[in-house]
């Protein structure tokens, strides 16, 4: 290996640089735009990397996928949605104080919690890979679905409601990650006899959907100003520094979580952020503030889940298991210019892997000023653009994201849909972020638990291989009941204060109502677990036992919030889930269905110009003039005819055969 002034030489050229900058803001636009993966941007970048000098495509690659994990925490903070699943967590509390107007403050908190939390990651990366990856071998299937487990309890117990309304949403999210082939067995389930269901339901398209869905009929229900935009502050540097240094154990902690993390194959950045969300709040003095726009909480996920990076490339690099979809692309780019990884990969003398390690360092660092300057636009942005614009923009973005996937017309309706049932849930306090956690995590889970039944069972102990024999499992499981513990502690302590309240003020104090939308939305999943159990009775045995254990769970924890929700225990869903049902949010709804309905038939442009004018129309409040009106339809139309072109011409993603175009 040479000496490491020439590695940072070469990192340093002018040639790579630059593409480092334009892989990292390339990455975070993508990143910010819900449906629009690191996956895609790298997987339609790698053939260029091939005419480059091996070393400058590798670092332009890295740099993709750095700022797409990071750019995520945009439509987050200012949307509410998640650009990609690492980003569930930071709605928490970016969206809370991106609504009070501390919208710019959130952006540079996310931005330097990501700078810190990805040098972190790439600095263990390159000093302690080789030790760090026996890491991830000491990790067999019955610890992954453990771990599994571990994050819809974290999901289940920060969604700031109730335990058990959170429960039962990952319950049904883990269903939702059934429907199509069984991953083991490979049965038929849930598909309700549509073919179109056969591939499953599609992760990114769920997310869009069960977030954005709800964010637009909630910003058309009343004419309230999407986000509050505060004073023209700028980038409140100093402001987020003097923070960042109050929380400084916080950021080590979260980073080296998600670095940890990060090192298992598949288990990514959504867990990371879940976890360190979860320490951070535990340990905090102002934890009852976290899901109410506390800024630790956003600087806990965003180190975590950047952190991940650097983690994810170790066992990519070291043992050659890529540990993400993005991994996985670039593992391929450094197998097609020669590299072969594995333990050798660091004794073979090639300086390649070391350059590309540098550059990600450096992109890392050029997160900091390109999120910045990013961040700030984006904030004025969605801040003063009217809602009779800003509807239709978002709208559209989901549709041609959940499309652009895998150009498939059935993702769309999907995610409508799904969209649907998450406003219908959200009203009776069940919440979106349960539910994208159980779909992400539930096919971990069902691979870990059927492995350990199929060991188990030829041992004849499946408990045993399930709890006893791996002590990992037992620590796992030792995390899971103290995160179940701890709300339940909280519950009864404020139970107390309660009972001391109705002593001082009388009995009125103590009258409770009856929760029925929750009642009523227990009763669905009851239904739904009941449905599940008499399905299963027709699979074969190996394809029968995780969905007969998720339907008893789900049927338990129905029926347990029935009676919780006779006795107005309720709980509330504080994802800001607060859109009614207005004729306008009806209207919304209905338009995008038939949107996602008849785009592959009449041709995605035609309709989307339609449906951007209807949802205009459905978004404006107040008299709208003549000027007004046409600057609008010109803006609709410029705004999807770039859409519609850059699909077709820029990305090459291939549009139905329809009527018109």
């Amino acid at each position: 290996m040479a000496n490491a002034a020439t590695i940072l030489f070469e990192a340093l050229s002018p040639m790579n640089l630059l593409l480092a900058l334009l892989g990292v803001l390339g990455g975070t636009i993508v990143g910010a735009l819900p449906g629009l993966s690191a996956t895609m941007a790298i997987a339609v970048l790698v053939p260029f990397t091939f005419v480059m000098d091996p070393a400058s495509g590798l670092i332009m690659l890295g740099a993709i996928y750095t700022g797409a994990i990071y750019g995520g925490a945009f439509a987050a903070i200012l949307v509410n949605t998640p650009g990609t699943p690492s980003a569930i967590a930071t709605t928490f509390d970016g969206y809370p104080m991106a609504k009070r107007g501390d919208g710019d403050l959130a952006v540079t908190l996310a931005t330097i919690a990501s700078v810190f939390g990805g040098m972190v990651g790439a600095i263990l990366l390159i000093t302690l890979a080789p030790r760090l990856a026996t890491l991830a071998l000491a990790f067999q299937s019955t610890e992954y679905f453990w771990l599994a487990l571990l994050g819809l309890t974290l999901i289940a117990t920060l969604s700031q409601g109730n335990l058990v309304k959170g429960l039962i949403g990952g319950m049904f999210g883990i269903f939702l990650s059934m429907i199509g082939v069984a991953v083991i067995g490979g049965d038929v389930r849930f598909t309700g006899g549509m073919p179109s269901m056969l591939g499953g339901i599609d992760i990114v398209a769920a997310l869009i959907g069960l977030y954005c869905i709800p964010v637009l009929i909630g910003m058309v229900a009343t004419p309230d100003q999407h986000l509050d935009p505060g004073e023209a502050r700028g980038f409140r540097m100093f402001e987020a520094i003097g923070i960042s240094l109050k929380n400084w154990f916080n950021l080590i902690r979260s980073s080296l979580i998600g670095t940890l993390v990060g090192i298992l194959p598949g288990a990514g950045g959504s867990i990371a952020s879940l976890i360190a969300y979860s320490e951070a709040r535990r340990a905090s003095s102002n934890s009852e503030n976290f899901g109410k726009g506390e800024p630790g909480g956003i600087l806990a996920t965003e180190s975590a889940n950047n952190a991940t990076v650097g983690g994810g490339f170790i066992p990519t690099l070291v043992l050659g298991i890529p540990g993400t979809p993005p991994d996985a692309v670039i593992m391929g780019a450094l197998m097609v210019q020669g590299i072969r990884v594995g333990p050798s990969l660091f004794q073979s003398g090639d300086d390649t892997v070391y350059v590309f390690m540098t550059g990600l360092v450096i992109a890392t660092l050029l997160m900091l000023p390109v999120g910045l300057i990013v961040g700030r636009y984006a904030f004025r942005f969605i801040t003063n653009v009217p809602k009779a614009m800003l509807v239709p923009l978002i709208a559209f973005m989901t549709i041609i994201g959940s499309f652009a996937i895998h150009a498939n017309p059935h993702d769309v309706v999907v995610m409508v849909v799904l969209g649907l049932i998450g406003w219908a849930a959200g009203l009776a306090g069940f919440g979106a972020s349960p539910i994208v956690l159980g779909l992400v995590l539930g096919q971990i889970a069902e691979q870990g638990f059927m492995r350990a039944w199929m060991i188990g069972g030829a041992r004849g102990d499946f408990l045993g291989q399930l709890l006893v024999n791996r002590p990992i499992s037992w620590g796992i499981l030792a995390l899971i009941v103290l995160t179940m513990m701890l709300p339940l502690l909280r519950m009864r302590t404020a139970r107390r204060l309660a009972q001391q309240d109705v002593t001082r003020d009388g009995p009125a104090v103590a009258h409770r109502q009856i929760d029925r939308a929750g009642m009523a939305g227990s009763v669905v999943f009851l239904v739904l677990a009941v449905w599940m159990l008499l399905q299963a009775q027709g699979l074969s045995v190996m394809a029968a036992a995780f969905p007969y254990a998720v339907g008893a769970v789900l049927g338990i924890l129905s029926l347990l919030q029935i009676l919780r929700s006779l006795r107005g225990h309720g709980g509330i869903n504080a994802e800001g889930g607060s859109a009614d049902g207005t004729v306008r949010g009806f209207a919304l709804a209905g338009t995008m269905l038939a949107w996602a309905l008849l785009f592959p038939t009449i041709g995605l442009f035609v309709t989307s110009l339609i449906a951007c004018i209807v949802l205009m129309l459905t978004g404006q409040f107040g008299r709208l003039t003549v000027p007004r009106l046409a600057t609008y339809l010109a803006s609709i139309l410029v705004m999807v005819t770039a859409f519609y072109m850059t699909l077709d011409r820029v990305l090459n993603v291939p549009l139905p055969q329809a009527l018109l175009f």
